[in-house]
């Protein structure tokens, strides 16, 4: 099996932490559609239950099982273990960082494979747990799965071997998300998308779009989609700067941001860390020039200066210089987003997923 792995013969079960609307999740849904097609047997355990995607996963007739009825974490992972020792799956797959511990406790246990997850930059995983569990998540999976090279080389110099970590890329349905036709409407707009927290920076956003005003674009309209704990600041940062009612719209959070990619000119992204964002993804096979803070994944997706741009997250005044060349220049932004779109059908489209994942599982299991 490890020498010729045929996906039609494998069976996978995924352990994810969460269902909710997410990047990683996100992720695991294209897998599993992927997978499904060619075959595979695919099972899920998920810690928690009725989250968004779970409806969407059991569409693809893919059974999801809840095995977070327990807070105890030793019981939780008696349940993983007799469940994988009754499915005996080829391969048990984490999804999210935090359930590395689980599948690698559990594989070994059941006496089968099991694949960690790596979805950020690896430090700020490691933080977040604290320095032994936070080691123990990167150090024990006996083969771990990464999303941007960036991650990957941070995980190796951590300690990590070579051969047991590999990159599988990100994707995004093209189809779903593809240029439009046209944009009938005059002046700039501007998208950004993410959750309105801290390390987002929409604040930054939200002085660039204050700034372009003053400095002549007058028809220019930012959209912030997204939830959480600082939409009320912000909302106050936008009264004051005077971007309300007429030039920001706060639209929460988005079940289908294509509707808001097809109306828009450029997408904006100033976080301070990120792992690798699908919105980076979906707004270049949108065919639009992204400008981004130059942390995490995001290198990898976009070339600088090609296929976007990428600016250092505290270099405000870069950011504005950048925003305001190709806001004046309509050819450039078509240019740019051609490219975009070039490289994610290039890169980052579904059908490449299959045999990026064959390899992936020939590697884990060898």
């Amino acid at each position: 099996m490890a020498r010729d792995v045929e996906l039609s013969r494998l069976r996978i079960c995924f352990l994810a932490g969460t269902l909710a609307r997410g990047g990683a999740e996100q992720q695991l849904y294209y897998m599993l559609r992927a997978l499904r097609k060619t075959g595979a047997y695919l099972r899920l355990l998920c810690m928690t239950r009725g989250e968004w995607w779970e409806e969407e996963i059991r569409n693809l007739d893919v059974q999801v099982d809840w095995v977070g009825d327990s807070p105890s974490r030793p019981v939780r992972l008696a349940r993983i273990v007799r469940e994988i020792r009754t499915l005996r799956p080829h391969v048990l797959q984490a999804t999210h960082f935090y359930m590395n511990l689980y599948v690698a406790l559990a594989a070994r246990a059941a006496g089968t494979r099991e694949i960690g997850a790596i979805r950020s930059d690896v430090i700020s995983e490691v933080d977040h747990h604290g320095w032994v569990l936070g080691n123990l998540s990167l150090r024990m999976p006996r083969f771990t799965l990464t999303n941007s090279s960036a991650a990957l080389e941070k995980a190796v110099s951590s300690g990590v071997r070579s051969d047991r970590v590999a990159l599988l890329r990100n994707v995004v349905d093209t189809e779903r998300f593809r240029p439009s036709c046209r944009k009938d409407h005059s002046g700039l707009r501007i998208v950004s998308v993410g959750r309105l927290s801290a390390e987002k920076r929409h604040d930054r956003t939200l002085r660039l779009v204050a700034r372009l005003k003053q400095s002549g674009f007058k028809n220019v309209k930012l959209t912030i989609a997204g939830e959480g704990p600082l939409r009320q600041d912000l909302e106050k940062q936008a009264q004051t700067l005077g971007l309300l009612p007429d030039t920001v719209d706060f639209v929460g959070a988005v079940e289908d941001m294509a509707v808001f990619y097809r109306q828009a000119d450029m997408v904006v992204l100033t976080s301070d860390y990120e792992g690798t964002p699908n919105v980076v993804l979906e707004a270049m096979a949108c065919g639009l020039p992204v400008i981004a803070s130059r942390v995490g994944g995001v290198p990898d997706l976009i070339r600088d200066d090609q296929s976007g741009y990428l600016v250092d997250p505290s270099d405000e005044e870069a950011l504005f210089q950048v925003v305001a060349k190709i806001a004046g220049d309509g050819g450039l932004r078509g240019e740019i987003g051609a490219h975009a779109r070039a490289c994610v059908e290039q890169r980052h489209s579904l059908e490449g997923l299959c045999g990026n994942l064959e390899s992936v599982y020939r590697a884990a299991l060898s």
